[in-house]
């Protein structure tokens, strides 16, 4: 409670400042309106339903690109860097490709899909995919050769190193991995939102902005930081802690 309260200050103090600013006229409303009036609005988008079916629609793509790539990019992951000749070679391009934004690639994506869906979820594919498959070629990798020896030597097969060994092992890296990428996944998803659909975050902003609704605009800039902050503090974050604990790299909590 103590630890929840220390991290809700920040954000009192933020909108406290943003009031006295507002309330000063230092910024004209249309600028940046009153924290009143940005939650009027939210109450009333949230009240007719608009507010729910954007934030559905988001992260219905965002579970929709981690089920698409995360699977394929531990499996392939764990393959490659199992080829001693492979792994390499492959490092340096996932590596280059890791480094692309994955927005750059929806000018393309719509050429090839058309707007909608099957872009968007490209965009994210992209975005996710090279993160994952990297953290876990480089995590396998760094696994202690002996471990797997210390299974060969039991008698083990190559089944056993493989689901004993390695891919614990790389879990940590594997965590790590999937909760950055979901980071720069939500942060693909709005931009695309805002140009290749008709539903979402990101296209509540776009459109909201088009009208000048300064309000609108700011409600869904928060929605998408309260999404992300739930889903980082509640499952990314307890989800990494358990498995760097679990696999002894910290010493869990007394």
């Amino acid at each position: 409670m103590r630890a929840a309260l220390r991290g809700a200050l920040p954000f009192v103090a933020l909108v406290a400042a943003w009031a006295l600013v507002t309330r000063a006229g230092v910024v004209p409303a249309l600028f940046l309106p009153p924290p009143g009036d940005v939650m009027r609005t939210a109450w009333e988008m949230a009240r007719d339903g608009s507010l729910w079916i954007n934030v559905t629609a988001s992260l219905g793509r965002v579970l929709l690109g981690i089920a698409v790539s995360v699977p394929l990019a531990v499996a392939l992951g764990v393959l490659v860097a199992l080829n001693r000749w492979l792994a390499p070679v492959a490092e340096p391009i996932i590596g280059f490709f890791n480094a692309l934004s994955g927005i750059a690639w929806l000018p393309l994506a719509i050429t090839w899909f058309g707007l909608g869906w099957a872009s968007v979820t490209f965009i994210m594919f992209n975005t996710i995919f090279f993160l994952v498959f990297f953290n876990t070629l480089v995590g396998v990798r760094t696994v202690p050769r002996i471990f797997e020896q210390a299974v060969r030597t039991m008698g083990g097969s190559r089944r056993h190193v493989i689901f004993q060994v390695l891919i614990p092992g790389a879990l940590p890296s594997i965590v790590a991995g999937l909760r950055m990428a979901i980071g720069f996944g939500w942060r693909a998803l709005i931009a695309a939102e805002m140009i290749a659909t008709s539903t979402g975050l990101g296209f509540l902003i776009y459109n909201a902005a088009n009208f000048h609704q300064s309000e609108a605009i700011l409600v869904g800039i928060f929605t998408i930081g309260l999404l992300w902050l739930c889903t980082d503090r509640l499952v990314l974050q307890p989800l990494e802690r358990r498995t760097i604990e679990r696999w002894g790299l910290v010493s869990p909590p007394p």
